[in-house]
């Protein structure tokens, strides 16, 4: 549910359509367990079929059931991580593909050679929350520089101890938990704070369901993990925030902060990818999807992300019911995004 970055360089008229190739190519904690399971070995059945990012699924899970019980539809969504849900996705398996990073080259060539277009929409911001448990009474912030000596792969087998990282620090043993290798929140945290992506360490514990991590942090006092902030929220009682200095001071993530573009590098946007065209049931989808960004400022707010605002929604279900395909992110990580950045891409998309 850590450096790094690779700064977004905006230059207005200069937003490359990295799938332009598509416009020529039309030819609860037990459930998401559960779903996880299921991403790993399962193809989604139902009238709407949806995979991808455990990030992004407290979203659509809550309104996938209000649609389920207005519009007597199925809706099935399934946990395999953003890297996964993009594998099935791209294959023709899903029709819509939750995903905590916008959509890789790799995948636009996997999804170009499948005949599979897809419409790109931007539905919340997330920060990347970094938690410790309740009894850590030292590690109240971190730096960016720290959280790469944490997590690069040169840390693996010999950073093992807090006071390794800051001498301050005590000499207890560093328990590590994060995403697993699938998941979209992995490449993000990589990229961010190790300054490549899916560059890290292998010898921690590694899961795309962050109830796994939240789970694992909240019963080990020398644990430190990291996840989405819905999940912090969800759990809030049994972990503790550490704030994040990027050299301007330490910042806790909140809405406040990420929508004052104050918590970065580790804020970042969250997408849905839709596939329409190729539904057994493109009705259904479409108005699925419609029914999706209706209902998104709310149910964002409610699971404990940012919305975004109220235009990028209109220009969603512009996009969405004109068939708008491909992305405006290049097909590349994308660093230090803020919501203005994002409402500007979709303007000019």
């Amino acid at each position: 549910m850590n450096a790094r970055l690779v700064k977004l360089v905006l230059a207005l008229g200069t937003l490359v359509l990295t799938t332009s190739w598509t416009a020529r190519t039309y030819s609860t904690q037990t459930q998401v367990a559960q779903k996880v399971a299921q991403g790993n070995t399962q193809t989604t059945t139902g009238d709407v079929r949806i995979d991808g990012s455990s990030t992004v699924y407290p979203i659509t899970q809550a309104i996938a059931k209000a649609f389920e019980s207005e519009q007597n539809k199925k809706v099935s969504v399934n946990i395999s991580g953003t890297s996964g849900g993009f594998e099935k996705f791209c294959a023709g398996q899903t029709d819509i593909s939750n995903a905590s990073r916008p959509i890789l080259k790799a995948e636009i060539e996997t999804c170009r050679k499948n005949g599979v277009r897809f419409i790109e929409l931007p539905i919340a911001f997330d920060a990347l929350t970094i938690v410790v448990h309740p009894q850590n009474n030292w590690a109240k912030e971190i730096t960016l520089a720290e959280l790469k000596e944490m997590w690069e792969p040169a840390a693996q087998g010999k950073i093992t101890n807090w006071n390794q990282v800051r001498a301050s620090w005590p000499n207890r043993p560093l328990k590590l938990f994060g995403a697993g290798n699938k998941s979209g929140t992995f490449d993000y945290f990589t990229e961010a704070t190790v300054g490549k992506t899916r560059a890290s360490r292998t010898d921690y514990t590694a899961s795309e369901d962050d109830e796994v991590i939240a789970a694992g942090v909240s019963k080990d006092p020398n644990a430190l993990g990291y996840f989405g902030y819905a999940y912090y929220q969800e759990h809030k009682d049994k972990l503790k925030l550490v704030a994040v200095d990027n050299g301007k001071g330490p910042v806790l993530p909140s809405r406040e902060t990420v929508e004052k573009a104050q918590y970065q590098p580790l804020s970042r946007p969250l997408f849905i990818y839709v596939n329409p065209w190729g539904a057994k049931n493109k009705e259904a989808v479409y108005k699925f999807v419609n029914f999706y960004i209706d209902r998104a400022p709310k149910v964002i707010s409610s699971v404990g992300y940012v919305p975004l605002p109220q235009e990028v929604y209109r220009i969603a279900h512009i996009h969405l019911n004109n068939g708008k395909v491909g992305t405006v992110f290049g097909g590349e990580a994308q660093l230090d995004l803020t919501l203005a950045e994002v409402l500007r891409k979709q303007k000019q998309f």
